[in-house]
């Protein structure tokens, strides 16, 4: 029975413990419980149990499809990093809302949602683009699972998008600065430079090809970060988020490291400290190496890269691909791939191998040397 006498009473009235029963997201069977004394008031509190849950369920399923991706963001906003919740509302924004922003929660049927899969996978994009619109649209309707709002997610048994195509096409290249093109690309910097500000561009784009460091982390760089010959990465910078600068702890639990730099870097950023020192009187520890009191903006930093390859009569390459660079440099030199990944702070050394693998010099000379040394006589 859902309203239970206990062995307890109180000023003469009897204890009652109302239980309610209901199905949660998942199908299991779970009870809500509440203890009152006297039977009228156990009647009354079971009413309003179930009335209660009643009316949650029907609110809920009228909730829009845009209305519940404004509290997931409210939600998601304090679960992921500010670069990445930015990613989030770009998607559901670009893929999903203009689609599926007005449909009601209980009219969101397979057949509509099916119906979402054929207009994303007749526009020409990239079927990574459509495969992360599905992830996106997945997550957002599991937040509404975990809220019980729905008893489940109906995208589920449709299934992700499929690449249709027999071959998949061959990833494009991408580019870098062999280490005579960046000699003649810093010259460019370097003779462009005349206050403090310009030799930030100048530091910055050293610190980017000689460590491989992300854009956001050379940005988070405060003097505090330099011990000797070794550079710690802490932290970075998101620019592109609403109230400006939000400093981050870096991408992932790889992605803080201690790199040993080069003498070369050492002494540009010995010299950059004394220059920084002269031109603040506020200056301390705590100064971003590449700006001051703040980071260099990237909107700047993108105008100073392009004029940069201009005047070196190089190809312009995006400041991520310093990072591919630096790890492109090491590679054909061989370096082992597990060293190249700790620097670049990849989380799985499998992901730097896929990137940089064929850029590792061909020894099929040297193993089959080794293989002839063998005696089978």
């Amino acid at each position: 029975m859902p309203i239970n006498k206990t062995n307890v009473k109180k000023d003469g009235k009897q204890q009652y413990r109302v239980r309610v029963n209901y199905t949660d997201a998942n199908g299991k069977t779970c009870q809500i419980e509440r203890t009152v004394y006297g039977l009228a008031e156990a009647n009354a509190m079971e009413q309003r149990l179930i009335s209660e849950y009643k009316e949650k369920r029907t609110v809920s399923c009228k909730m829009t499809v845009q209305q519940l991706y404004d509290e997931y963001m409210k939600y998601h906003e304090n679960e992921t990093r500010a670069t990445s919740n930015d990613s989030t509302a770009n998607k559901l924004k670009m893929r999903i809302l203009p689609y599926l922003g007005n449909y009601r929660l209980d009219k969101l049927t397979q057949q509509v949602l099916a119906n979402w899969k054929i207009e994303i996978g007749k526009q020409d994009i990239a079927i990574r683009t459509k495969k992360n619109a599905y992830t996106s649209l997945s997550a957002l309707l599991n937040y509404a699972v975990k809220m019980n709002y729905i008893t489940k997610n109906p995208l589920t048994v449709l299934g992700n998008f499929k690449d249709t195509n027999t071959f998949e096409k061959p990833a494009k290249d991408f580019d870098y600065y062999t280490s005579e093109q960046f000699v003649k690309y810093i010259a460019a910097c370097e003779n462009s430079c005349q206050t403090a500000i310009d030799w930030g561009y100048y530091v910055f784009f050293n610190i980017a090809f000689f460590t491989g460091a992300r854009k956001g982390e050379i940005n988070a760089l405060k003097w505090s970060d330099i011990d000797g010959n070794i550079m710690h990465i802490r932290r970075s910078i998101a620019q592109k988020t609403k109230g400006g600068d939000i400093e981050t702890p870096p991408k992932n639990k790889s992605s803080i490291r201690d790199l040993q730099m080069p003498n070369q870097l050492i002494e540009i950023l010995n010299e950059h400290k004394e220059r920084q020192r002269a031109a603040s009187r506020l200056f301390s520890d705590d100064y971003r190496i590449c700006g001051g009191e703040r980071p260099l903006r990237d909107t700047s930093i993108n105008k100073h890269n392009r004029k940069f390859a201009i005047e070196a009569d190089l190809p312009r390459i995006r400041i991520h691909d310093f990072r591919h660079s630096h790890a492109s440099l090491l590679a054909n030199e061989g370096i082992n791939i597990q060293e190249i990944a700790r620097r670049l702070g990849h989380s799985n050394v499998q992901i730097t191998w896929n990137t940089y693998s064929h850029l590792y010099p061909r020894e099929e000379d040297r193993a089959i040397e080794v293989l002839e040394r063998i005696s089978l006589k």
